[in-house]
């Protein structure tokens, strides 16, 4: 008997690469050291749905993930910048590098988390925590931070809402499939917070022919904070499908290489 449509969620339709949501996640170390970039660096890989913030605020984000249900152990750095959408503002993560096969796809695919495959390295030396990010022999992106006072919730600097922009294009080159906002806020659920801290960060970026950040070096640090937790990662929400709502808008022209 053959795969009724109906119950196909992901391909391959027989045994699906990744597991759907929801995700439970335990003992996630996160590290985040907040930063103000040039505005015209944000610009530059903010899409035009967006409007760069004056502040220039940034976060580099490091994490790793010894056990995870649906994705196994991986870890994962962040660039998140601070943006404006409608006048709102919020959080878009232009690029997201991690080390996890089945993750990519999974936060692809559903999410539109612009995930690529980089080696990384994220670890503790004495009382400072690194994530190095390489990519084609490059470290595009290190970072450091430490975590020498308590903090509580209260002091934890917010990243809502967090969007993201889902794109995929048609197989016949004729435009695209797919252009929706997505808006990650109420994803994360159940979080069981075993540790918060702060302390002092730093960021550094190296050139690369691809995923160049090196115009995002910082102008000024902002702190930097930690946390361990369990968690669990839901399905998110899509605030505008920008392809079904304004059907004849540019992004739909034929594409070109």
């Amino acid at each position: 008997m053959t795969i009724p449509l109906s119950q196909i969620r992901s391909m391959p339709a027989f045994s699906p690469y990744f597991s759907m949501p929801p995700a439970l996640y335990r003992n996630a170390k996160f590290q985040s050291v907040y930063f103000r970039a040039s505005v015209d660096a944000i610009d530059r890989i903010l899409p035009e749905c967006f409007e760069p913030s004056e502040s220039g605020m940034c976060a580099a984000l490091g994490l790793t993930v010894p056990w995870s249900a649906n994705y196994g152990a991986f870890d994962e750095s962040v660039l998140s910048v601070r943006c404006t959408y409608e006048g709102k503002p919020g959080w878009f993560a232009p690029v997201v590098f991690l080390n996890s096969k089945s993750s990519i796809p999974a936060g692809r695919e559903i999410y539109g988390t612009p995930k690529v495959h980089a080696d990384l390295e994220v670890g503790f030396a004495e009382r400072v925590m690194y994530t190095n990010t390489m990519v084609g022999g490059t470290t595009l992106m290190s970072i450091r931070s430490t975590m020498d006072r308590e903090v509580t919730e209260a002091e934890m600097p917010t990243s809502d809402p967090t969007w993201r922009l889902k794109v995929i294009p048609r197989v016949d080159g004729k435009g695209l499939d797919v252009m929706q906002l997505i808006d990650l806020t109420g994803t994360t659920t159940d979080q069981q917070v075993h540790l918060r801290r702060a302390g002092d960060g730093v960021v550094q970026f190296n050139p690369s022919p691809i995923f160049d950040l090196s115009d995002f070096t910082p102008l000024e640090y902002f702190g930097a904070f930690y946390v361990e937790m369990d968690m669990t990662e839901n399905w998110g929400e899509i605030v505008k499908d920008f392809l079904v709502e304004d059907p004849h808008a540019p992004v739909v022209k034929p594409l070109t290489n």
